[in-house]
This record gives C-alpha cells, sequence and structure tokens, in this order.
C-alpha cells in the first residue's frame, strides 16, 4: 500500500503548556475544525474528546498524554491532496505529577505548540515544559490562549515570554481587541485582519485591518520584519530598502529560522470562544519540521555499541521508538510507538535489542483519543500503536531483525514521595499485585518496594496528587479495595567526607566455613550520581570471581542508610585490598564482608540525610501577601523572588516537600479561598541536622 501524504507534509506536534493554560480546549477545537469531530467536547463540561479517562473528566485535568490524527489544508489554499498535511497530535498534562508524560511525548515529537494563558503568562509549569523541549531540540511556536478574558494582555504576556523563556520569539499577530472586545487577530504577514465567524468560528473571514488598529499593526509588522529579515540576507535588503516582501518569502525565512531554533512564532486568540486555532493549524503546518526537516535519528548497533544512524525514509530499515504502554479495556495493553525510519506491515515480526527477543505484529492501530482504527502499514513518521507486546517497556526500540539499532532511551526523574497501601482481603491482595504491576508497566514514575521489616508495600510517586489518580484507578479499573497510609517524604541518605573500613568475614562451622576479608574506601559524588564501584585490586590478593559478590554485597548495603534506614546515593566505593582463603572463600562470605565495609564506612564518612526541595509559585491577592510570606518562612521556605500579575501578587520560591503536606488547606484559609499554587521537584538537599534526629527518633518509636 503507498503511502497516504508525502512525508514531507507529515507533522507530529505536541501540544504543551502550564496546567489550566488551555491545552485540551486547543485539542478540541483543532479536531473540530479538522473534521475530526462533529461536535465541541467541553473541559469544564466534563466532555473533552482527549480527556477521556474518567478521572480526567472529573477533575477537569489532563493525566495521560492522548494521541489522534488530522489532516489540515492552510487558509486560502485550494482543498487538494498537495495542499493537505497529515497532523499526528499529542496533548499532554500539564499538571507538574504527570511531567513523565511530558517527557516521553517530546522525545518522539517533531515540533510543539506551546500554549500560554493570556492573562497569567508564563506561568512555573510552563518554564518547565519550555527546558523539556529545550532538551530535546523541539522547535516549538507560541499560543497566547485566553484573551478574552478579563485582565488579558498580549503586550504583558510576550514581555514575559521574552523576559522568562526566550528573547528569540516573534508575534506574527495581534489581537483585535483584548478582554470581552476580543474580536479577531492582525495576520502581520499577509496584513490583513481575520474573524472568526458562525456558530463555532468556523468560517474564516478576512478584511481590511480596521483604521483604529493601522498604525498599531504598522508598528508591530516592522518589528516583526526587523527580526525575520536578520535571518537571511535577501530579505534583509528588502526590508532595508523598504521594497514589498510577499507573505511566502517571509514565510519560507520564517520557517527555517524555526526550525533552527533561532525564532519562535507568537499567535493569539481564545479556544473556548473559537478564535484563532485555525491560524495555528496554519501555523504548524508552516513553521513546525516534517520528518525530513530533522537530522537522521541516532542508535547504537547492540553487538558493538557503534554509532549508527537511520534517515526519516521509508526505504530505510524498520526503527521505531515505544513511549507509552496504556491499558486498554477492549485490547488490553497498548504500546505506543513512533516510527522513525522504514515501514511495518501487519503480521510481519520486528526486533526489541534490549531484551532480544522477537515480537509479531498481530495488529496496528491509530489511535484517536481512546477510539482505534485498524491498519495494514504504518510509515516513517507515524504514530501507532500496537497489542500486547510481551516484555517491551517505554524507551524500547522496536527495529528490523537484521539491521538491529538501539534508540536512546527516555530518562524520567526519581519519585518524591510514597505512601503505604494495604489490600483488606486475601482476594484484593492478588487484585492489587496484578493492578501494580501493569501501572508500573504504563507509568516509569510509580515505583512499588515492599518493606521486608514491616511486610507492607510502599508506593512511590511524583506528588499527592499523582499517588492519588493512582489508588483511584486500581479501585475502579482493578476492583482493589486498599487501606490507604499517609504520604511520606522520599528522603535519602549520602556522606559528605571520605572514610577507609575494613571487613574480614569468617565463620568456622565444623566442615567448610565463610572467609571474605576487603578493604574498602569510600567517597561523596556530585549529587544524581548515584553509585559507582572501583576495582583496585592487584596481584590476585582477592581471587577475580569474587570481585561482582563484593560489588553486590556493597549495593545491596545502599539500600539501607545508617542514619534512618533510607537509601543511600552519590558514593564512590574503591576495593582496594583483602586476602581470600583456598578453600572457606565463597562468594557469600565476600558478599557479606562487602556489605559490612559499607556500613562501617558510612559511619565515619560524615553521614546526612537528603530531602526533596520543591520549587514553588503561589499566585495571590495582594492582601494576603505578608501572611504567605511568613507561612512559607515557618515552613523553611526560600523565598526567591516576588512579582506583579494582574490583580495578583505572584511568589517563587523553595520549600522542602515535607513542609507542604496540606499546603493547599492551609492557602485556602490564609486567602479566603483565593490563593493558587504549583509546585515541582527541583533537588536533594542536606536535613539540617535537628530535623533529621526528629525524624530518626520518629521511626524508631513506630519500631
Amino acid at each position: 500500500m503507498p503511502r497516504e501524504y508525502p512525508i514531507e507534509q507529515t507533522r507530529d506536534i505536541g501540544i504543551i503548556a502550564h496546567i489550566d493554560a488551555g491545552k485540551t480546549t486547543v485539542s478540541e477545537r483543532i479536531l473540530f475544525y479538522t473534521g475530526i469531530s462533529h461536535k465541541i467536547g467541553e473541559v469544564h463540561e466534563g466532555a473533552a474528546i482527549m480527556d477521556w479517562m474518567e478521572q480526567e473528566r472529573e477533575r477537569g485535568i489532563t493525566i495521560t498524554s492522548a494521541a489522534t490524527t488530522c489532516v489540515w489544508v492552510p487558509f486560502g489554499k485550494e482543498k487538494s491532496k498537495e495542499n493537505e498535511y497529515w497532523i499526528n497530535i499529542i496533548d499532554t498534562p500539564g499538571h507538574i505529577d504527570f511531567t513523565a508524560e511530558v517527557q516521553r511525548s517530546l522525545r518522539v515529537l517533531d515540533g510543539a505548540v506551546v500554549v500560554f494563558d493570556g492573562v497569567a503568562g508564563v506561568e512555573a509549569q510552563s518554564e518547565t515544559v519550555w527546558r523539556q523541549a529545550d532538551e530535546y531540540k523541539v522547535p516549538r511556536i507560541c499560543f497566547i490562549n485566553k484573551i478574552d478574558r478579563m485582565g488579558a494582555s498580549f503586550e504583558k504576556s510576550l514581555q514575559s515570554i521574552e523576559q522568562k523563556l526566550t528573547k528569540d520569539s516573534v508575534a506574527i499577530q495581534i489581537p483585535i481587541g483584548v478582554e470581552a472586545e476580543h474580536k479577531g487577530v492582525i495576520d502581520l504577514i499577509t496584513q490583513k485582519a481575520v474573524y472568526f465567524e458562525g456558530d463555532l468560528g468556523e468560517k474564516i473571514v478576512e478584511k481590511e485591518i480596521p483604521d483604529e488598529l493601522k498604525e498599531e499593526a504598522k508598528i508591530a509588522r516592522a518589528k516583526m520584519l526587523e527580526k525575520i529579515a536578520a535571518e537571511e540576507e535577501a530579505l534583509l535588503n528588502k526590508f532595508v530598502g523598504d521594497e514589498e516582501i510577499a507573505p511566502d518569502e517571509i514565510r519560507k525565512v520564517l520557517r527555517k529560522a524555526t526550525l533552527d531554533a533561532k525564532l519562535i512564532p507568537v499567535l493569539c486568540g481564545t479556544a473556548l470562544k473559537n478564535k484563532g486555532v485555525q491560524l495555528v493549524l496554519d501555523a504548524v503546518c508552516y513553521y513546525l519540521p516534517s520528518p525530513v526537516d530533522l537530522p537522521p535519528v541516532v542508535g547504537k548497533i547492540p553487538e558493538t555499541g557503534e554509532e549508527t544512524e537511520r534517515k526519516p525514509s521509508d526505504d530505510e530499515p524498520f526503527s521505531a521508538l515505544m513511549f507509552k504502554i496504556a491499558s486498554d479495556p477492549f485490547v488490553g495493553s497498548l504500546n505506543y510507538f513512533r516510527v522513525y525510519s522504514g515501514t511495518l506491515t501487519k503480521g510481519s515480526y520486528i526486533l526489541n535489542p534490549a531484551t532480544g527477543d522477537k515480537e509479531r505484529i498481530g495488529r496496528i492501530l491509530r489511535m484517536h483519543s481512546n477510539t482505534r482504527k485498524e491498519l495494514d502499514e504504518v510509515y516513517a513518521g507515524d504514530i501507532a500503536a500496537t497489542v500486547g507486546l510481551r516484555g517491551t517497556v517505554t524507551g524500547h526500540t522496536l527495529c528490523d531483525e537484521a539491521h538491529p539499532i538501539l534508540l536512546e532511551e527516555v530518562t524520567f526523574p526519581e519519585p518524591v514521595i510514597s505512601i503505604r497501601i494495604e489490600p483488606k482481603t486475601k482476594a484484593d491482595q492478588e487484585k492489587l499485585i496484578m493492578a501494580m504491576k501493569k501501572l508500573s508497566t504504563e507509568d516509569p514514575t510509580f515505583r512499588i518496594k515492599e518493606d521486608l521489616e514491616t511486610g507492607e508495600t510502599i508506593m512511590s510517586g511524583m506528588g499527592e496528587l499523582h499517588l492519588d489518580i493512582l489508588v483511584d484507578r486500581m479501585k475502579r479499573e482493578f476492583g482493589v479495595e486498599a487501606n490507604v497510609g499517609q504520604p511520606q517524604v522520599a528522603y535519602k541518605e549520602t556522606i559528605f567526607g571520605e572514610a577507609k573500613a575494613e571487613s574480614k568475614y569468617v565463620r568456622q562451622s565444623g566442615g567448610r566455613g565463610q572467609y571474605g576479608h576487603v578493604y574498602i574506601k569510600i567517597k561523596p559524588l556530585e549529587r544524581g550520581e548515584g553509585y559507582e564501584f572501583i576495582n583496585k585490586i592487584k596481584g590476585g590478593v582477592i581471587p577475580q570471581e569474587f570481585i561482582p559478590a563484593v560489588k553486590k554485597g556493597i549495593k545491596e548495603a545502599m539500600d539501607k542508610g545508617i542514619i534512618a534506614g533510607y537509601p543511600l546515593v552519590d558514593i564512590e566505593a574503591t576495593l582496594y585490598d583483602g586476602s581470600y582463603h583456598d578453600v572457606d572463600s565463597s562468594e557469600v562470605a565476600f558478599k557479606i564482608a562487602g556489605s559490612i565495609a559499607l556500613q562501617d564506612a558510612v559511619k565515619q564518612a560524615q553521614p546526612a540525610m537528603l530531602e526533596p526541595i520543591m520549587k514553588i509559585e503561589v499566585g495571590i491577592p495582594e492582601e494576603f501577601f505578608g501572611d504567605v510570606i511568613g507561612d512559607l518562612n515557618r515552613r523553611r521556605g526560600i523565598i526567591e523572588e516576588t512579582s506583579d500579575r494582574v490583580g495578583q501578587k505572584i511568589i517563587n520560591g523553595k520549600v522542602p516537600l515535607s513542609e507542604m503536606f496540606g499546603y493547599a488547606t492551609s492557602l485556602r484559609s490564609l486567602t479566603q479561598g483565593r490563593g493558587a499554587f504549583t509546585m515541582e521537584f527541583d533537588e536533594y538537599e542536606k536535613v539540617p541536622a535537628n530535623i533529621a534526629e526528629a525524624i530518626a527518633e520518629g521511626l524508631k518509636s513506630k519500631d
């Protein structure tokens, strides 16, 4: 089967933003205007197509990224195959607890639409998703949404993008009126006023720029042209010489600058009131990359570790990245993948180089939110799903058996909060194990651990809301009834000094005994580096076969620190001496010796506890400013900056996670229900000695 649309006219984009900026509303309008849905689903009515989970509809937030596909012809172009663009869209969550969803989506997308609230401008999570897009080098366009809201300002929002995110933004539109007066937009490239008529803004009408806005439009266009013309000499000469410049010339230079991350086009409108969304789709077609505009994807040959690449072409060997796994009540486990090269046909076999398994592709599905369409074949640049792959998890590569390649995996942040969970009955025990297994396969930031001393199960995640949703899903989707403990902080332990230790493990019990003898030295690593083992044994003082056992013993000992039993991190351990016995030495003896040596060394190396520190942004009416600052100081918070936003004071700072439980209720009572906050994990920092002592004492008293 030939491909329906040329790869040059394919776009793989994501919609990313701060919570409540209107991402899902933008997605719903896109589905309506492209003819995928015949009715607009509203988030506030719990009817959004892209928010299909019950929890999403109840809470009015996006939890999982939803994928869909649509076709678009830019405004003014004749409706024909040559002018049609095939757009794969992923609508991502805005809440920081689901940041992994954004991260894994950005890993497989070629471009992004970043949505901003026209009143708030750049918010805390806007900065996070922007940084993630920078990390994956994703070209993007900006849409300043909610221009119809009271207090909205296009200029202030644009200013906040320039101050907080990038100096390279370029406004290619300005609004016609703001707040209740918002009627449409002025396209600075075509120099036309664009209005959106009909009951749902489906009719685009172009008119002359209103007289009262001509001067403003002229100044804004000159500013835009100055930025774009600086990217190409021919255009610059025309601009300086005051010559007429055709829209297509501007678009061509702006497209190249957007792909090279030198400029970021900014558009505006209101998705809820159906103004401006069609022009966002036009901008996606004009300025965001097709798969062939990006460099070939780079990976490694599994056997040799040599670097190799795959071009975005149907003629190359097949390669794809699995970026998401979701449970589907009708088809079981859905594996979402992005095809980087080659084609995949239903019924063919592929290789998972991470596990070495061959898998048969029984079904290929094109997903539209939670509905699906069967396909026979997918091509380079496509995003699709398949069913029931064994042992394949998020971040795994799928490739042609004859041409194996291992693409770079997605790395996810570590969980910072835990709760204890226990099933109510024996029957629930089995359901709980099954539910946890499924959910941890779907969500790489959800971890499960058995507490060997108490026999309880500990769930860890990215925040209270994250764990709340997971427990809710267990109840609804898997019928698990369980008792859930209070949220607890995921503390860690580390060392701040260096130390040496010797451990000799000797057991004599009639017949063959046990003998393991090691000398190790430890020193701290940079935060986030984990654990490193260095073998400096010379002259065979410890036989080679026992070295892995020492390494394993040290690694296992790091699971339980010496202050309060939290995991030890960021330690380099060097094995530099020891001895062995010809008969009595064994792997077990050396493993135990390594374990004891580490515990002894840590005691002498200035051990300390670490706690997760959260970045927080609080928005409040000015009259409550003093009370809220005082409350944050009591919570060991550090205020980094305060600023003004329409009718609000914004406080940015850092606060230990342990002090933030129940903060939502506190803030509501301090601000008569008018305050709001967002927080995200920033880093691990040393816990003050008196608090570390109290934590350790608290744990001992529980025992």
